[in-house]
């Protein structure tokens, strides 16, 4: 993908990644912890500088998910509701709490700014090879008879498991390949806006041939590390900040050696990451995803560390630095 550039002078343009301990499992929780942690959000962010913000949708679409897909099990007048209206409706409600507790924030302190949420759509090939071997489980544990009801309603869902365990189904997790709304998102930071956007990695689509070539939802999930890079590369960002729940990357990550790296080079990420310091599951796509967004641009620097003490990491005083 060409590198897109802007012209000097231009405030900085930053990507921030809320974590999995930015969000709660409830509608009310999740407001209240918005309200907790927008001050410290508007405090990291620097008045001249242009933000995007991302987040994760993990209980929230399983909790829509178990909530449809026991109800269309038990009940044949509730229909199945599929991943990209999950995603599309996770997305619309998360960004409506972040909008509402970052806009009284800006209230609060006299801010100038505004905020939106972009529902984002992102382009995924048709003939990505994990559409036709899907591995990504979503959805609550399932009976047998409630697996076999969903499949009768769509032979296309799949499902895995075993009548000890339950069943739950697969979906594809394809590649990232272009931010739909980007040029919107664009045009929102040039009007002082922050943008909320892609929230849990955006709704999957392809290019629909019977539909003059416009784009149509897919039942999949996009790795949202992944497409959080992804808008930082679309969006021609210059830093790339994860807020998670940890202080930042650990080398012995658990043991009485565990030690925090503060500032480590692309080359020395690669050689952690490759080593399996990361785990494959917790810190490791961030670390690639951090990777990729520096070696498209070696100007660029991502940061990773804690929420609660954004302001510091965004400064680079907290947290790890990865750099060229």
């Amino acid at each position: 993908m060409p590198v897109k550039t802007r012209g000097e002078g231009k405030p900085k343009r930053i990507v921030i990644s809320l974590g999995g301990l930015a969000l709660a499992k409830t509608p009310e929780k999740q407001k209240d912890r918005f309200r907790e942690i927008a001050p410290v959000l508007l405090e990291a962010i620097d008045n001249d500088a242009e933000v995007i913000i991302t987040h994760g949708n993990g209980p929230q679409i399983h909790m829509m998910q178990r909530a449809f897909g026991i109800a269309a099990a038990t009940n044949d007048k509730v229909p199945a509701m599929d991943m990209p209206e999950c995603s599309a409706m996770t997305q619309g409600y998360i960004g409506y709490h972040l909008q509402q507790a970052i806009g009284a924030e800006m209230h609060r302190t006299g801010k100038q700014w505004h905020v939106a949420t972009v529902i984002t759509q992102i382009e995924v090939e048709a003939d990505d090879k994990s559409f036709t071997n899907p591995t990504k489980a979503i959805g609550p544990h399932l009976t047998r008879e409630q697996a076999e009801s969903l499949a009768a309603q769509d032979p296309s869902f799949k499902f895995v498991g075993d009548d000890e365990r339950g069943f739950r189904r697969v979906v594809a997790s394809p590649r990232p390949r272009k931010i739909v709304e980007s040029e919107s998102i664009l045009n929102l930071l040039d009007n002082d806006f922050i943008v909320i956007a892609c929230g849990g990695g955006g709704i999957p689509v392809i290019r629909d041939s019977e539909f003059y070539g416009c784009y149509k939802g897919v039942p999949a999930v996009i790795e949202k590390d992944a497409a959080a890079e992804l808008l930082g590369e679309d969006c021609d960002a210059d830093e790339f900040v994860f807020l998670t729940d940890v202080e930042g990357l650990m080398l012995d990550y658990g043991t009485e050696n565990q030690r925090l790296l503060r500032d480590i080079t692309v080359g020395e990420a690669h050689a952690y990451a490759d080593a399996g310091e990361f785990g494959h599951d917790s810190m490791e796509p961030k670390v690639r995803a951090a990777l990729r967004f520096c070696e498209n641009r070696p100007d660029r620097v991502c940061m990773i560390g804690a929420l609660e003490k954004a302001p510091q990491v965004v400064r680079g005083l907290s947290g790890t630095k990865i750099h060229y």
